[in-house]
């Protein structure tokens, strides 16, 4: 499976979007500065995450979330779709 996900750094008020097979490891990367563009940004946290079952299907919705704009972004954190809490507590 795939995931676009989304994260946050509560303290620089920024959110990181991105796609990957591994969401928790890659929530790791991020938080332990492993992450290019996230490194000294953080802390972060996990906001949003949604499943796919292609890749391609994948990179079009990272392509789409990072082109919105904050209250889409918010709409979206919200949204039933997003399965964030539930993968982390179950995880």
């Amino acid at each position: 499976m795939y995931y676009t996900y989304i994260l946050l750094s509560k303290d620089l008020n920024i959110y990181y979007k991105g796609m990957t097979t591994d969401p928790l490891n890659r929530l790791l990367e991020h938080t332990n500065n492993l992450s290019r563009y996230t490194a000294g940004k953080g802390p972060w946290s996990l906001v949003y995450l949604r499943q796919h079952k292609t890749k391609q299907e994948s990179l079009i919705e990272e392509k789409r979330i990072k082109r919105l704009k904050e209250r889409s972004l918010q709409k979206l954190i919200h949204s039933p779709e997003n399965i964030a809490q539930s993968f982390v507590l179950s995880g």
